[in-house]
């Protein structure tokens, strides 16, 4: 006899849209972003917290996707790294990412954008390079040596200080 597994109805907000998912206990959010709701750029890396490829904002905050289960994400606001930009133009930091060459291989690229997102929101143009290591430290990257990541983040204060006329 196969055993019929409980499911409850997740409603929550994903890049400033309502969404409804049927989850199941054990189900993680990063599972449910990427399979019923089709947003693949949070990565299934590790499974165990340490490589921040599944970091997200959960009410703001960033998160590794893969340590949250899909029901504790009822009544949250969810952002991936899909909803930090419009389909016409990149974010500011987006746009730093690009020009200091901080996506070589690609597969940190999601987590770190929004783990950068996070810092920005976070302290604004105070960020000065040993808060951003500090705060991208959950996330791995093998490919950059973190130099041009810090570098990008960096910028995007900048520019954000810049548009804002004023340091946060």
């Amino acid at each position: 006899m196969t055993a019929i597994e409980p499911s409850d109805t997740v409603r929550l907000t994903v890049n400033g849209a309502p969404a409804e998912v049927n989850a199941a206990p054990h189900d993680r959010l990063v599972d449910m972003l990427r399979g019923p709701l089709g947003l693949t750029g949070a990565a299934i890396g590790c499974d165990t917290a340490v490589c921040g490829a599944c970091t997200v904002l959960l009410d703001g905050c960033a998160v590794k996707s893969c340590t949250v289960l899909a029901l504790q994400a009822n009544d949250t606001d969810v952002v991936t790294v899909e909803g930090l930009a419009t389909p016409d133009s990149l974010n500011t930091l987006q746009d730093a990412f690009l020009r200091h060459g901080a996506v070589q291989c690609g597969y940190c690229t999601a987590g770190m954008l929004v783990a950068g997102v996070d810092l920005l929101n976070r302290h604004g143009a105070s960020l000065d390079e040993a808060t951003i290591r500090n705060g991208i430290s959950g996330n791995l990257c093998r490919c950059t040596g973190y130099r041009s990541i810090v570098s990008a983040i960096a910028e995007a204060a900048a520019a954000l200080a810049a548009e804002d006329g004023r340091a946060r």
